[in-house]
């Protein structure tokens, strides 16, 4: 039996945390193989690297998640570091690894589990089977665009610069994930940008298009302007299935999408780059939607869904062990079905349990689901 080596990198705030529980599941399905079907070693990176080695990520760790058949990654930053240099800040490490590994893929699912139907902020009917997939463009865009930088204009005026940069390229690459997996869904992709307004929208849409006639004329396709798709997603959101969009409206749309299940902490992801050539693998990092959460670190008071189901995505895109991801799924809603919950995900008033009860509850619904 293959063993898949993985790279753990915990972050800062609840990081550490939250990664404790992944290492609980992968524990849970190595005894389960009866062999070492997952090796691991962690390292630092964010904040608490930057303490230890005054940069958000060495050269060394890089080489590690080069070598890694995949990135389990926690959470980083917090205000203990919001005055170090812009090319150090913990989020650094994060854009580091996603440019390095060339990670252009961000795949953000958004589920609501019947259990959870009460606690989003909308009415239950609206997201009562919620099942949307946001296929967000990683390395290029705005985040990435160069010139970036602040000049001093004189008089006590500066002015800041930010560059919206995509190629041909990388549109059709992420247009092709995008219509790929939705082939294995609903069969329906919403591309969403502002060609209204942006020059990158315009070509956003024509290549996409020009993806969908050459090679997807199955599946379904609609555009939507990204402000508009907001709005949507709020107002009727079981009419997306697959979204995909670039990086800036990608970040954000996911997390206006994230709230809709009942909370950021309930939320994986997946950042893949293209198949290796001669082995075919996909560099990959997973990680939760949520962030480090400085207020509640240390308390044990982390919702570990978010990490949990990383790792779920994990097994099912890197690993290919679909079974096993279905199965790790499962058991998260079968354990959310005996009213566990953590603070984040908890009626007002109603009782709650940490990270360590949460897990514990989801590997208890793993024991039962495969006796």
């Amino acid at each position: 039996m293959t063993t898949h080596s993985l790279l753990l990198l915990p972050g800062d705030g609840i990081g550490p945390e939250i990664m404790a529980a992944a290492i609980e599941v992968v524990g849970w399905f190595n005894k389960r193989a009866g062999t070492e079907l997952f090796t691991y070693e962690s390292d630092l990176v964010g904040g608490t690297c930057y303490d230890a080695h005054g940069v958000s990520i060495t050269d060394e760790t890089m080489a590690k998640a080069q070598a890694a058949d995949a990135v389990l990654f926690g959470a980083v930053g917090g205000a203990k570091w919001d005055n170090v240099g812009y090319d150090v800040r913990p989020e650094a490490g994060l854009l580091r690894l996603r440019k390095d590994l060339a990670l252009f893929a961000n795949l953000r699912p958004a589920i609501c589990y019947p259990a959870l139907a009460d606690a989003s902020s909308l009415k239950k009917e609206l997201v009562d089977g919620l099942d949307i997939l946001i296929i967000r463009e990683l390395t290029g865009g705005v985040y990435f665009g160069e010139p970036k930088q602040i000049t001093d204009l004189g008089n006590g005026q500066k002015r800041g610069i930010d560059t919206q940069v995509y190629d041909t390229f990388e549109i059709e690459r992420i247009s092709r994930v995008a219509f790929d997996l939705a082939r294995t869904r609903r069969n329906k992709v919403t591309s969403s940008e502002k060609r209204n307004v942006m020059k990158t929208g315009v070509l956003w849409k024509e290549v996409v298009e020009q993806v969908h006639a050459a090679d997807y004329p199955d599946v379904e396709l609609d555009h939507m302007l990204a402000d508009n798709c907001g709005m949507q997603l709020v107002r009727r959101p079981k009419q997306f299935d697959v979204i995909v969009c670039d990086n800036l409206f990608g970040d954000m749309l996911s997390d206006v999408a994230a709230m809709l299940t009942g909370s950021l902490g309930m939320l994986p992801s997946a950042s893949l780059g293209a198949p290796d050539a001669v082995t075919g693998r996909r560099k990959a990092l997973y990680e939760p939607v949520h962030g480090s959460a400085p207020d509640i670190a240390g308390t044990g008071r982390a919702n570990p869904i978010a990490m949990i189901a990383s790792v779920g995505m994990a097994l099912r895109y890197s690993f290919g062990m679909v079974e096993e991801a279905d199965l790790l799924d499962k058991a998260i809603s079968t354990a959310l079905d005996t009213g566990i919950r953590t603070a984040d995900i908890a009626p007002e008033g109603a009782e709650t349990v940490g990270t360590e009860e949460m897990t514990r509850a989801i590997l208890d619904a793993l024991d039962s689901l495969d006796a």
